[in-house]
């Protein structure tokens, strides 16, 4: 069965990939793009499935807009792909409040508007996919990202709420966190705060060299991702929850191990903190 997806960010990178794959599946595909001249670069990867679209996730005005003008010209979403994103390196006290900002209005609040803008589409059509590309940055942290980290912490936690929400209603919300990919993420694509303050050179120095120098290295391959992705898509029960990527289980695993250790180690004391009359207050 085919489908019309509508990916954010397909210039490059994962969201190339998605576009790529899905094109390649005999789907039709819709992608967002920055630039007036990647419009008709993103049209040639197949004329006539592949749609271009002007979009700035940040220009939160246009983008109802532009989702209406997808569902009357080329045909209902089925499938939305938040894929726009970048990540900022540096530590928390260097970056600065305008980067903080700048970084949430595109990760965040850029994927909750056209998410919002998708939504009714699909909840009176009672059928669609949400697709919420995270990161392993979502479900464990490095130092260095705290930004970053932010944001990705911050679509989980969205994600996961509206998936309870939307779980009667035909609509199934998928997050997909991708490990390390051979994508321009950690590249130019990426904003590098200026250092500034010595203290953080000994932690924070080795980080941004070995970063720079595994750029280009990365053991995922962003086809391969994306073909993943495009499988689970077509399950009838996709997970909720989605790992790609060679290292992706491993340092998600090693995290949840060490959080889960310590609620262990501290469980007496979590569980003595609760009240000596407890739940008797509620009436059956």
């Amino acid at each position: 069965m085919t489908k019309t997806f509508l990916i954010t960010g397909v210039s490059k990178g994962l969201g190339r990939a998605f576009s790529e794959a899905a094109l390649e599946a005999g789907h039709t595909v819709v992608g967002t793009v920055r630039k007036p001249d990647q419009i008709s670069e993103f049209e040639a990867l197949k004329p006539g499935s592949a749609h271009g679209r002007l979009l700035d996730v940040t220009d939160y005005d246009s983008i109802p807009k532009i989702i209406a003008d997808v569902e009357s010209s080329i045909g209902p979403i089925d499938v939305l792909i938040n894929n726009a994103g970048y990540g900022v390196e540096g530590t928390f006290e260097e970056t600065p409040p305008d980067v903080w900002r700048q970084q949430f209005e595109v990760n965040v609040f850029g994927l909750v508007e056209v998410t919002r803008a998708v939504l009714p589409h699909m909840r009176a059509r009672r059928s669609g996919q949400l697709v919420f590309i995270s990161s392993i940055g979502g479900l464990r942290a490095f130092a260095g990202l705290s930004a970053y980290h932010g944001t990705k912490y911050a679509v989980e936690g969205i994600a996961d709420s509206l998936r309870a929400e939307l779980a009667g209603l035909g609509i199934q919300v998928i997050t997909v966190e991708p490990g390390s990919f051979r994508t321009d993420w950690a590249g130019g694509s990426m904003t590098r705060v200026e250092r500034s303050i010595p203290d953080y050179a000994e932690v924070f120095d080795p980080i941004r060299e070995r970063r720079n120098a595994m750029n280009g290295y990365q053991l995922g391959d962003a086809a391969k991702g994306a073909k993943a992705v495009l499988t689970i898509l077509e399950e009838a029960n996709p997970p909720g929850h989605f790992l790609i990527g060679a290292d992706a289980m491993p340092l998600v695993m090693e995290a949840r191990s060490a959080v889960d250790a310590e609620f262990a180690a501290w469980a007496e004391l979590s569980a003595d903190c609760a009240h000596p009359d407890g739940m008797t207050h509620i009436k059956s």
